[in-house]
């Protein structure tokens, strides 16, 4: 296995020094490029939504009129946003997620190599905070850093502890997409007990994300009884309600199938594509798992669940830094080193995305540039598909 090619150096302060003038020149960038933090004021609004008593789920924020999309216990999590003036509350945002990149990068890194040195994470960091899903995740003052942090802090625990699945289970509570790696422990867990193996640390931690997203979701129940009603019964029903299907910042399956089509509906292409997508990236995910390759397990769960999400917006795919660092360790650093420039040019950006719909009549090469991050995810499915199969057949004749 190869190593990964960072600066050998022992002395962490140098690593956190080109670090902080990373983060520093980024800071001046997203200032320069006068961001708006919107989906920042959205949780801000919906804070003070909950903290007034109004109906969350009619809310409409921001000029751009954007409504609440995700399950009531996020607006309860925005609540202390109430408490701050807008120009503290984003510097604050800011900061935390900046130090959640870093966590991430660390997470990411004990995942890879099961050991990391924290000097080494600064350094990629540093890097890392270039890329696009991190900037529009900056820059739009989003909370995907954090639902990564909490499902990687879960993944890297020791096999066994007794609250691994926690993180899960509150990631899912806040955004239901994460929700996926509890069917993917639970998986885990019973092709284990099929085999005879050590199947009871991968059932429990299923069983702990499990409860710990029903507890959430009961107290926030009784919190925001009404809310609560409303999005279970309704609101998580209304796939639309992000947005259009086919905008380019939607990078999912049915992001691509509907521009491919030309459609805001693709149907039952979708419902497909979205099934045997789920049922291939799931056996990827556990038989990786079961060949003790935890990272690949890990990322394959992400990216699957971000391709059968009915809408993953391009700054959701921050798993991109693992998805990279993967490959990397692994050897094979010129698919690295592509994967990392297709998620640091900004690609999808480039074809027409604003008045009009004009995503609904892209030519081939619009299609092409506004699915990279969908033909990435897929490519690395398929690899390890077959890569799996390979080394089933060798067992087989061996």
């Amino acid at each position: 296995m190869t190593v990964l090619a960072l600066p050998r150096t022992r002395h962490a302060p140098v690593a956190l020094g080109a670090c902080l003038f990373s983060f520093a020149a980024f800071v001046i960038a997203q200032r320069a490029a006068e961001v708006s933090m919107i989906d920042l004021m959205v949780y801000r609004a919906e804070g003070w939504t909950v903290r007034t008593g109004g109906d969350l789920y009619a809310l409409r924020a921001t000029y751009a009129d954007l409504p609440t999309t995700y399950p009531p216990f996020a607006a309860l999590l925005f609540l202390p946003l109430t408490f701050l003036d807008v120009v503290t509350m984003k510097v604050a945002a800011t900061a935390l997620n900046l130090a959640l990149l870093v966590a991430l990068t660390h997470l990411s890194m004990r995942l890879v190599r099961r050991h990391a040195r924290v000097e080494h994470a600064l350094w990629v960091a540093a890097g890392a905070v270039w890329c696009e899903p991190v900037w529009t995740t900056l820059r739009y003052g989003q909370v995907n850093l954090l639902l990564a942090v909490l499902v990687l802090w879960d993944l890297t625990r020791r096999p066994g502890h007794r609250w691994a699945g926690m993180g899960i289970g509150v990631a899912a509570a806040i955004k239901l997409t994460p929700a996926l790696f509890a069917v993917f422990l639970l998986c885990t867990g019973l092709a284990l007990l099929a085999r005879g193996g050590a199947w009871r640390p991968w059932v429990r931690g299923a069983c702990v994300a499990a409860g710990s997203f029903v507890c959430v979701t009961v107290l926030t129940a009784l919190v925001l009884p009404r809310d609560s009603r409303h999005f279970w019964t309704r609101t998580v029903f209304e796939s639309d309600r992000p947005g259009h299907a086919e905008e380019t910042g939607n990078q999912s399956l049915r992001g691509v199938l509907a521009r491919l089509l030309h459609t805001g509906d693709p149907g039952a292409w979708w419902t497909g594509a979205v099934a045997v997508t789920a049922v291939v990236g799931l056996a990827v995910a556990v038989a990786a798992a079961l060949r003790g390759r935890r990272a690949q397990a890990a990322v394959a769960c992400a990216t699957t669940a971000l391709l059968v999400s009915p809408v993953s917006w391009s700054h959701h795919w921050v798993w991109c830094v693992p998805l990279v660092l993967l490959v990397w360790e692994s050897g094979r650093q010129k698919a690295a080193a592509v994967v990392a420039f297709v998620f640091c040019t900004y690609a999808l950006w480039w074809v027409p995305h604003t008045d009009g719909r004009p995503e609904l009549h892209q030519n081939v090469g619009e299609m092409a540039l506004s699915a990279l991050y969908v033909g990435v995810a897929c490519a690395f499915l398929a690899y390890s598909t077959y890569a799996a199969i390979r080394l089933w057949r060798r067992s087989r004749t061996a």
